[in-house]
């Protein structure tokens, strides 16, 4: 039952990070992952959510590892900030790496404190 939970929560999370990249990368329409980056936080904090509020391991498994695990991409992060150095933008690569880090840590600690807040 858990894997089809996973699979479930993967299955709508991986379609929703590719969505949410277009829509946010033609919108901003620059060299900059935006798209990437903003799939990541939200991912992390709703991962923050899910771990700070006891939540049963069927959500847990559905939510936080299905799909916030197909939201988020690491590899595709990693290689965004592969291209953007191979490039000639090393600064540009080097805050992407160092603002994707720190927006998923403040977002999965935003994510934590807020389950912690409205659970009491």
């Amino acid at each position: 039952m858990t894997i089809l939970l996973i699979a479930l929560g993967a299955a709508v999370g991986a379609p929703l990070r590719y969505l949410t990249d277009r829509a946010v990368q033609s919108r901003f329409g620059s060299a900059f992952p935006w798209g990437t980056l903003t799939v990541n936080a939200a991912g992390s904090l709703l991962l923050g959510v899910v771990v700070g509020w006891p939540a049963s391991p069927a959500v847990s498994a559905l939510l936080g590892i299905g799909f916030c695990g197909a939201l988020t991409t690491y590899s595709t992060f990693s290689y965004e900030t592969l291209r953007l150095a191979q490039g000639g933008n090393r600064l540009r690569a080097l805050t992407y790496a160092l603002v994707s880090v720190a927006a998923g840590l403040a977002a999965a600690t935003v994510g934590y404190t807020l389950a912690h807040v409205l659970i009491g």
